[in-house]
């Protein structure tokens, strides 16, 4: 160790945000620094973001410094922490860790999306140590909403870190591992010099009620129904799976899966052994022939997704499968923030056809995978870290994880976002630099920012169309036939029933016909005339300018 030597942390993504959480802690002089990457998540687009596919994380900083980085580390297999590698690690090219479920849902994902990038996976698992450069990291067993999630020890030279990943404690999930107090409390007494802490649940009080409990709930609405009961819930949650499966089988009742994202994880969680005990699914085909107070569905589409299963039996437009006056849908789940319009659509479609509807509002059926606060305590106090830094969460969690943290005693809060530097160690922790952060867009089989991949102009044109217009002029640069003008995305008439289209045509005659004849030479300066002449008159008609292409041609 240089007496120059320093620990940093970046975040380049899911601090100030929810999602697309990407860490890096760095270790050496400013100019020479090695690099671990903790997780590689993405977000989803919203409709502010049309024709894109997934939202990453802008990696330039890092991939600048790839020859120092020296690992990725994935704590667990949700999208908003391992989504991005298959589209990331190509330009990296360095050792991933993570658990056999991860590894397995990344081969799953990679071969029905498509992807060329084949992941070599070191596996890694909770009690399991790694010696990367500088770091040690050590994975510590933790109970979220998935299969196999992780905190991670970092044991550097100027101290130890403790980054939870996504963890809550639950002392009787319906699947493991519990959250591992004995080895937090272990590492508390060796002395830690930063916590990074899930904040998601900071702003809720008390304790999250256990898996236990959601699984009494849920057992109790399929033994009372009387119809079908059709369960959504997220995929990756094999635990919630598991429960719903074992209670409908209590019931006397076969189940059925519906979704490939959720085939895709079952199959995953099938091959580690997680579904022993479970009766087999049944296929599509044969539930036409169950009665109906004996079969229960677990879907995909808790969020709302449009072309998810649930959305398209809301719709009635499945083959083999739908639901009738008296069957009822359990939401076992909560609405991601800016999903609330797309999933009250689909319950407004269920309710049309006299399907019940139950949601966590009406009863214990879901539990969420994070801290709420007295969560949050009993972490500080196993862990009684010098230095607490909220993370995986939007302004108001961070600050609300930033205020618990002061009140539980803890000296030092600084105040973090995506792009600032943090040197922990040596001195104070400070905000030390700035690197660059930001989205990038994948759309189709390509990724870039939003004015390589034409989203700019995209939103544009969803506001305000586009007119394509094509003039020919002869050598005397007067017109050569008609000018076409074709308008996409506009009215179709204006306020007084002309037809759009005349309108438009009127304006290139005039834009035309007012330059002399000697200055139509210039047909840059013409085309500009014409262009302006479109929008003005589109504005005139309407009140809206659209994207004007023009075409001068001289025969």
């Amino acid at each position: 160790m240089s007496n120059k030597d320093e620990l940093v942390f970046l975040p380049l993504g899911g601090v100030g945000e929810i999602g697309m959480n990407l860490a890096l802690y760095g270790y050496g002089p400013p100019t020479n620094r090695q690099w671990i990457m903790v997780d590689c998540g993405v977000t989803f687009p919203g409709p502010d973001l049309p024709g894109v596919d997934l939202v990453l994380p802008d990696i330039r900083y890092i991939a600048a410094e790839r020859k120092n980085l020296k690992a990725i580390i994935i704590t667990h297999a949700h999208e908003d922490h391992f989504g991005g590698l298959n589209d990331i690690w190509p330009g990296l090219n360095v050792p991933v860790y993570a658990s056999g479920f991860t590894a397995g849902l990344l081969e799953a994902k990679r071969d029905y999306e498509g992807s060329r990038a084949n992941i070599p996976i070191t596996p890694f698992k909770a009690g399991d140590v790694i010696n990367i450069g500088p770091f040690s990291v050590e994975a510590v067993g933790v109970n979220h909403s998935i299969p196999e999630p992780m905190s991670l020890v970092i044991r550097t030279p100027l101290g130890n870190l403790v980054h939870t990943g996504d963890w809550k404690i639950d002392h009787a999930p319906s699947l493991g591992p519990l959250t591992d107090e004995q080895k937090f409390r272990a590492v508390g007494d060796e002395g830690v010099l930063a916590l990074m802490c899930d904040s998601t649940n900071a702003m809720r009080d008390g304790i999250s009620p256990s898996e236990e409990e959601v699984s009494a709930g849920l057992r109790k609405i399929i033994e009372s129904a009387e119809g079908r009961v059709a369960i959504t819930t997220f995929s990756s949650n094999v635990g919630r799976i598991r429960s719903i499966a074992q209670a409908a089988e209590a019931a006397g009742r076969e189940v059925l899966l519906l979704g490939s994202s959720l085939k895709r994880v079952v199959a995953v969680a099938d091959d580690l052994g997680l579904m022993e005990g479970l009766k087999p699914f049944i296929a599509e085909d044969e539930y036409g022939y169950i009665p109906r107070d004996r079969v229960v569905v677990i879907l995909t589409g808790s969020q709302g997704e449009p072309r998810a299963a649930l959305a398209k039996l809301s719709r009635d437009e499945m083959r083999n499968v739908a639901l009738a006056a008296g069957d009822t849908v359990v939401f076992s789940s909560r609405a991601i923030p800016g999903n609330e319009k797309a999933i009250l659509d689909i319950k407004n479609g269920l309710i049309e056809q006299g399907v019940h509807i139950v949601t966590d509002s009406d009863a214990l059926v879901h539990v969420s995978g994070h801290p709420r606060r007295n969560e949050l305590m009993q972490m500080y106090q196993w862990v009684r870290p010098q230095i607490l830094v909220p993370v995986h969460g939007e302004a108001a969690h961070l600050m609300a994880q930033a205020e618990l943290g002061r009140q539980a005693g803890i000296q030092t809060v600084p105040k973090v976002r995506n792009g600032d530097v943090l040197r922990l160690a040596p001195g104070p922790a400070e905000v030390i630099d700035h690197a660059p952060f930001g989205r990038i867009y994948k759309d189709g089989k390509l990724i870039g920012d939003m004015d390589e991949m034409g989203i700019s102009n995209r939103k544009k044109l969803s506001y305000v169309g586009h007119v394509a217009v094509n003039v020919l002029l002869d050598s005397r640069h007067d017109f050569m036939g008609d000018p076409e003008v074709v308008p996409f995305g506009l009215p179709v008439y204006d306020d007084e029933g002309e037809d759009m289209e005349d309108v438009l045509y009127d304006a290139i005659l005039g834009a035309v016909e007012s330059i002399p004849r000697a200055r139509r030479k210039d047909l840059e300066g013409l085309r500009e005339s014409i262009r302006r002449a479109v929008r003005s008159a589109a504005n005139e008609t309407w009140g809206k300018k659209p994207i004007v292409t023009v075409f001068v041609t001289k025969v």
